[in-house]
């Protein structure tokens, strides 16, 4: 079978167990195209060769970087190819992961999964003007040991673990940032009228791409619109 993608990050995940295959090898079910998913790869290999490297990357191009690669989130291809340029390294063969021993590729993708999800907290804590502080430090260590090829069950597993751990340390820092900026959430009411004239529907998870939308659109008969994913918005003051 031809493969012009390998992408198996997400709920939409094309194939199924019956025919050996789970991932969208095409195009995603998503929308992502091939050329896509490969400069995510490209993009996730350069960060494990500059981590494994000692190369000095800061955390905001570290973040932001791996957020980019995280399913669905950025498909354009001329800002993955610009922050590949940033990270200016060769590139891991990410296809090494997915051809690994079952218990080394399981735990090498659970953890850069993981990464990815920290990544997307923290990147959201950074653009609120919030230092990361160690969660840099550990993305780093984790994509290091995800780019070795000598690692399996013993050197993974604490990882994939402490990973869990940064996690919540990612999540505690996000809910400071987003309750010094916004105000505590609150129990509020949420409007489902429709109204007449030119709208906005919002999605993602992004309060301060949210704030600035809702300044630009003050008192131009602009209407926005919350997805499902930005309903908690409602509830900052």
């Amino acid at each position: 079978m031809e493969t012009k993608m390998f992408c198996m990050q997400c709920e939409q995940t094309a194939g199924s167990e019956s025919s050996g295959v789970r991932a969208c090898t095409n195009a995603g079910v998503c929308g992502k195209n091939a050329n896509t998913a490969r400069l995510q790869d490209e993009l996730t290999g350069s960060l494990i060769t500059a981590s494994r490297s000692g190369k000095n990357i800061s955390d905001k191009l570290l973040v932001e970087s791996l957020f980019a690669t995280l399913t669905n989130v950025n498909f354009d291809d001329t800002a993955l190819e610009k922050l590949i340029a940033e990270v200016g390294t060769s590139h891991y063969d990410m296809y090494k992961v997915r051809d690994a021993d079952e218990d080394t590729r399981s735990l090498k993708t659970l953890l850069l999964l993981g990464c990815r999800g920290v990544a997307a907290y923290a990147h959201h804590s950074l653009v609120l003007g919030y230092d990361v502080g160690e969660i840099g430090a550990f993305l780093k260590k984790a994509l290091a040991a995800i780019g070795d090829d000598g690692y399996g069950l013993p050197e993974l597993l604490p990882l994939a673990m402490e990973c869990g751990k940064v996690n919540i340390d990612a999540l505690e820092l996000l809910d400071k940032a987003n309750n010094e900026s916004f105000g505590t959430p609150v129990p509020t009411a949420v409007g489902r009228v429709i109204e007449p004239g030119p709208f906005i529907v919002v999605s993602g998870h992004d309060l301060r791409d949210l704030e600035l939308l809702l300044e630009q659109t003050a008192d131009k008969g602009v209407s926005v619109y919350t997805h499902g994913e930005m309903l908690p918005a409602h509830a900052y003051p």
